[in-house]
């Protein structure tokens, strides 16, 4: 894509966040000249990252940019909309999320360079864990918070992409022995366990970590990106068998033990029962989708701040009730359009290592919207992440557009990747 093109689709995007405003506002009867400011300031901002790309001979995809400037615009909209002294701080985290999408865009143009010290990237994300095990605070029924003054981050957003990091550079060296030196039993297989001990080592840590923080919603997504990945490196089907009967195993020891989990699975599987008490979010939720029909009420005019935590959690589901199905549909087109375009670039990296990378990232970013959507939607229990780039949350914005960043500097095909 060209420079033209991709500045055509940030002002675009640009747009749509001057128009989303601006109607929050008319709708509440005031016009906030400053927040037109700070939206017209991210358009620029959004303009002179991909200037500053294209003016250091990036040759990234020129795509990545504008979806996430869109579905970041969609986000600012809705907290406007939700929670409208959080815009100036969600505007904020967007801006900082924007500088580290161009440090990683940089910074991973040698991606190999990170393979080396795959051990160090493992042991990084357990210590994020680790240091919310000790130090952090429970909110909303999850252990995952660490408070720095005023600020609050869940260090699982970014650890996550550590341990994406690590498998991807040791997988990439242990493919054959995965895809060979294998053992079949019926449908499964099992590798050597000298492969699999340092695997099995970092990710069984962060797994229990993650399980004794309460913090169930990233143990699933950590446990469906490894299990991808381990079968994206070796092509063997068997090692999702054993990926499914130990997700099974882990899900009926977790319902046995937590009781929050326990109650989540209660009210997905009939949440009519106490639709005022513990169901009440989802029922309010599925009464906020089925009230928004096609082209739903209008930006301004539903009621989806009768949904707790709307802004974060059910942020999906403000967006059916308001912009209908038209916009919910729109959003998903959005990410799916994201995901395609990472898995592209996925086929046609030069690497193993490059190929595991954007393969894993790609894998993590569509299971959050799964899970996320899934959730607000009842097709899944409810699991407390965010949807990516449009949820309010510093810690997801800035570790969603790090992702990205990582994705753009491997889509570059450079003369030294031929």
């Amino acid at each position: 894509m060209d420079t033209r093109r991709e500045c055509a689709l940030l002002l675009l995007a640009g747009a749509v966040l001057l128009a989303g405003v601006l109607s929050v506002e008319l709708a509440g009867g005031t016009v906030d000249y400053q927040a037109l400011g700070v939206a017209a300031g991210l358009t620029l901002a959004w303009l002179l990252a991909a200037f500053t790309l294209r003016r250091a001979g990036h040759g990234g995809d020129g795509l990545l940019l504008p979806l996430a400037a869109v579905l970041t615009a969609l986000g600012l909209i809705m907290v406007l909309r939700l929670k409208p002294e959080l815009y100036f701080v969600q505007a904020l985290w967007a801006a900082i999320g924007l500088a580290a999408f161009l440090a990683a865009a940089f910074l991973f143009r040698r991606a190999e360079r990170w393979s080396e010290y795959k051990y160090f990237w493992g042991l990084a994300g357990i210590v994020l864990l680790l240091a919310t095990a000790l130090f952090g605070v429970d909110i909303g029924g999850n252990r995952n918070w660490l408070i720095l003054g005023p600020v609050h981050f869940q260090p699982s957003e970014f650890a996550k992409l550590l341990i994406v990091l690590f498998l991807a550079a040791y997988l990439s060296e242990r493919r054959e022995v995965l895809t060979f030196a294998t053992r079949s039993f019926g449908p499964f297989v099992l590798p050597q366990p000298r492969v699999m001990a340092p695997l099995l080592a970092v990710w069984g840590l962060a797994m229990l970590m993650l399980v004794a923080q309460r913090d169930l919603g990233a143990a699933l997504l950590y446990f469906g990106t490894a299990t991808i990945m381990i079968y994206l490196a070796s092509g063997r089907a068997g090692y999702l068998w054993w990926g499914t009967g130990m997700f099974a195993v882990g899900a009926a020891l977790a319902y046995a033990l937590y009781p929050h989990v326990r109650v989540r699975i209660d009210i997905w599987l009939d949440p009519w029962t106490d639709p005022s008490g513990k169901a009440y979010q989802i029922v309010q939720s599925l009464f906020a989708l089925g009230s928004g029909g096609v082209l739903g009420s209008g930006l301004g005019y539903g009621f989806p701040r009768l949904i707790p935590e709307v802004h974060t959690d059910f942020i999906f589901a403000a967006i059916g009730e308001e912009l209908g199905l038209a916009g919910a549909g729109a959003v998903m087109m959005l990410y799916i359009l994201m995901v395609y375009r990472a898995f592209r670039v996925a086929l046609l990296a030069p690497t193993p290592f490059r190929a595991l990378l954007a393969g894993g990232l790609a894998v993590l970013l569509a299971l959050q919207v799964l899970v996320i959507v899934g959730g607000v939607t009842k097709f899944l229990p409810l699991t407390g992440v965010t949807l990516p780039l449009v949820s309010y949350g510093g810690s997801s914005v800035v570790a969603t557009f790090i992702l990205l960043g990582m994705v753009l500097a491997m889509s570059e095909r450079r003369p030294a990747d031929a």
